[in-house]
């Protein structure tokens, strides 16, 4: 495999790849949903009520939410339950804060359109829930989604040729759960953890061989965005506790690299960790907020978890939203995750391990499917190493052939095969010919996207396009029906 020089500029042809990209971005934002459902209720009202109401109180968020969240959380008389109040008086809100804060700049622009646009005389509610807002906040979504396939882009291609590197970021772009939280349900956090996963990816890898007290500070920024977005993302701060384990070995060998030392290596680390945690702030703030103490989640408690019987197995390959099994393209990359292991160990076994932290500590939390989920959502988190493991995976393959023209001619079709296979499972989960809760009949799944997706899913894009509305509120009626008839099971 050839040897790449990684401090090179790019060539013309990434700029190409990159403005391929950029179009193919532009292309799907008709597919945007500005839709606010399920947990995005929660997300979303960390954004909504402090700078509309200036306050913590969600429950107009709870009143405007979709039928199903209401159901689950309103009484007879339309207000929230009393169990859904903590102890400090708030409505529960256990959902994190950092897509509050990515999102703000786009609301505040969104807010100030409609405040102007009601000085001229237009009667569009400046409440954080008409359609300009929430527009903004889905655009936002799709846009910090593709910039983390750029970053992801970016970082691949100091390792593999740009036309694996592209080709790999387009196919986990459309081949994996990524799509369904970029655009269909934005109001999610998943779209921003790929982002912020690999924003800091990307930058830890950038200053790798040296790192100075300012990149120290940059790096606990970054950080800290990376956990205020959501709390697993913790698991890939392993890439510097391999990195420290390896830097502090160094500095108690016979020979020392120039620069490094104990001391310098402690501040460095000591200004990381205080930049995390004043970063770390708005969660803590919303924690002692809703719950009254800075250390509560709102999620299962530790102790709760399957510490000793990990669902190892299912996280993978169950018909209950399994990673490989839900989006199999994502077993090549973390295939190739191995091979580039094996061939730039001092990388790799940082990013495998982060990965693996990862994985150990998904199948230990007991809600490992997501519940209501398209694959296991959580590992959308790792968009970044899916990307560079199979553009690794794909030169690897293409060492098989004499020409590169004949390795793309034989790995493209493949690829678009694993993306229209998605797209239709995607479909049937969207419209809940599958349930979007509970395991799934691989049987009715494959005989669905053989002989009922090919014949429903253009009549049903033309609905999505052009009368979303009314195609949401059915996908809405089907879901509640589908939860009612789980729990009667």
């Amino acid at each position: 495999m050839e040897k790449l020089d990684l401090n090179r500029p790019p060539r013309p042809g990434v700029r190409r790849s990159e403005r391929l990209l950029l179009l193919l971005f532009f292309l799907s934002l008709p597919l945007l949903n500005p839709w606010i459902r399920g947990d995005g209720v929660g997300y979303y009202a960390f954004l909504r009520a402090p700078l509309i109401e200036h306050d913590f109180n969600f429950e107009q968020d709870y009143l405007q939410a979709n039928a199903g969240f209401r159901e689950r959380r309103l009484d007879e008389r339309g207000h929230p339950k009393a169990i859904f109040r903590t102890s400090t008086g708030h409505l529960d809100n256990h959902f994190s804060v950092g897509p509050a804060i990515l999102w703000a700049p786009f609301f505040l622009l969104a807010h100030g359109g409609v405040l102007l646009a009601r000085a001229a005389g237009s009667s569009v509610p400046a409440d954080g829930f008409s359609a300009p807002y929430r527009i903004a906040m889905a655009f936002a979504t799709a846009l910090y989604g593709f910039l983390g396939l750029l970053l992801s882009f970016r970082l691949a291609r100091k390792y593999v040729k740009e036309r694996w590197a592209l080709l790999a970021t387009i196919t986990i772009w459309w081949a994996s759960s990524l799509p369904v939280y970029m655009y269909f349900n934005p109001s999610w956090s998943h779209a921003h953890s790929a982002f912020a996963v690999g924003l800091f990816v990307w930058y830890w890898h950038e200053t790798r061989e040296a790192r100075t007290l300012r990149q120290w500070l940059i790096l606990g920024v970054i950080s800290g965005l990376m956990l205020n977005v959501y709390f697993a993302n913790a698991m890939l701060l392993a890439v510097l506790a391999v990195e420290a384990l390896r830097r502090h070995a160094a500095t108690l060998g016979p020979t020392l690299s120039p620069g490094l030392n104990l001391p310098s290596l402690l501040g460095g680390r000591l200004i990381f960790v205080l930049a995390v945690l004043i970063c770390l702030l708005p969660t803590f703030l919303s924690r002692y907020i809703i719950y009254g103490n800075i250390f509560e989640s709102g999620y299962v408690p530790l102790r709760e978890w399957s510490w000793r019987s990990p669902y190892f197995f299912a996280v993978l390959f169950s018909s209950n939203h399994g990673l490989f099994s839900w989006t199999p393209v994502l077993l090549f990359a973390v295939a190739g995750l191995f091979m580039f292991w094996r061939r730039e160990p001092l990388v790799g076994e940082a990013f495998l391990a982060a990965a693996l932290v990862f994985y150990v500590f998904i199948a230990c939390y007991p809600d490992w499917a997501g519940i209501s989920s398209y694959g296991n959502r959580f590992f959308i988190s790792l968009t970044v190493l899916f990307i560079l493991g199979l553009s690794v995976a794909l030169e690897r393959f293409a060492e098989f052939f004499h020409r590169p023209g004949a390795a793309m001619m034989a790995a493209a079709p493949v690829l678009a095969g694993f993306i229209l296979w998605n797209v239709g499972f995607f479909f049937q989960w969207g419209s809940h010919l599958v349930p979007a809760r509970g395991p799934i009949s691989w049987s009715e799944m494959i005989h669905n996207q053989f002989f009922v997706v090919p014949r429903r899913i253009s009549a049903d894009l033309e609905v999505y396009l052009f009368r979303r509305r009314d195609l949401m509120q059915q996908i809405e009626q089907r879901d509640i029906e589908q939860e009612k008839k789980l729990q009667e099971e």
